[in-house]
């Protein structure tokens, strides 16, 4: 199975549908619950919702998910009020089951909302069978999804440019080669961001604040720092920003601390900061490749609204 574990959890969301064609006559049969296996519609919806939660077991590669909320909705459809549904079919009516479902995790619910739609539409075949021998399933398909990558589009601003500022003794001296800040560039370009400006510095608060300093004045949107944020006696990034910043944006932090200590008890120890200086967001980050690379997971693309709210633009 794919390896999700680097995915923050969120609000995912997903509708699909599927219809079943049948014979007018049968939809009479139906409205007036003349069916020889009695209620319809409730042993449908019931079927979609045992349907659902058993998605993981029916297809291997699907990761369980917690559904937080399904509706199953049926409507009953003709030729001339559908008629894109009946294209080529010599069908006189149709229900078309609509499932809209909620979870909140790491990977979306669509797969979940297809099964229901498919296992309604086969209980519906197999309660319709012994009056209507024309039946016939189609125009399954996932309607429309939210969550994850699908919002992503919504957070990319059209000035996403960045700079990055490695603050470190050993890689500013070349004795150690930087790969934290190569891995914050590699990550931001993969957003579709631009990074404009990628500096090394020694741990020293002078050259920090000087470095932010110009890409501020070049208002440049987006800074970030990799180093310094530990607990070490050479740390000082977190508060060479720190006297920097007019405000601060705690929930910045919280979310990347949040993410980084369900992956490793160490992510405590992180000082990181994060606030405005200007028109520009300034994030610190760790100075371990694997710690800025989960920070990065937890904040973005949706760090990149921050563009919209600093110039007044609100939520």
């Amino acid at each position: 199975m794919r390896d999700i574990s680097h995915k923050i959890s969120t609000l995912r969301t997903a509708s699909a549908q599927a219809v079943i064609y049948i014979r007018e006559s049968t939809a009479t049969q139906i409205k007036e619950n003349r069916l020889p296996k009695g209620n319809l519609l409730d042993v449908a919806r019931a079927a979609a919702f045992l349907g659902a939660k058993s998605t993981p077991q029916l297809l291997p590669h699907c990761h369980p998910v917690t559904i937080d909320g399904m509706q199953v909705d049926f409507e009953y459809i003709y030729p001339h009020s559908h008629r894109a549904l009946f294209r080529g079919m010599a069908a006189q009516a149709g229900i078309q089951i609509t499932v809209a479902a909620k979870s909140i995790g790491r990977t979306g619910i669509e797969m979940e909302a297809l099964t229901a739609a498919s296992v309604a539409a086969l209980e519906l075949y197999d309660m319709l069978k012994p009056v209507d021998d024309q039946l016939e399933i189609g125009h399954i398909r996932l309607a429309e999804k939210t969550g994850g990558k699908s919002d992503h589009h919504r957070f990319l601003a059209p000035l996403a440019n960045c700079a990055v500022l490695v603050c470190s003794d050993a890689s500013s001296s070349g004795q150690r080669p930087d790969k934290s800040g190569r891995k914050i560039e590699e990550m931001l370009q993969a957003t579709g961001a631009q990074v404009l400006d990628y500096q090394i510095v020694a741990d020293e608060k002078p050259l920090i604040q000087q470095a932010i300093q110009r890409w501020v004045n070049r208002d440049i949107p987006f800074i970030f720092t990799t180093g310094g944020t530990g607990l070490g006696p050479r740390d000082v990034t977190v508060e060479a920003v720190s006297e920097l910043l007019e405000k601060t944006a705690e929930g910045i932090v919280e979310a990347m601390r949040t993410h980084g200590q369900q992956r490793t008890p160490l992510a405590m120890m992180s000082r990181s900061v994060a606030g405005t200086l200007r028109n520009s967001l300034i994030v610190t980050l760790p100075g371990s490749t694997n710690g800025v690379k989960e920070c990065l997971e937890a904040i973005l693309p949706a760090l990149f609204h921050a563009r919209k709210m600093m110039m007044g633009g609100g939520h």
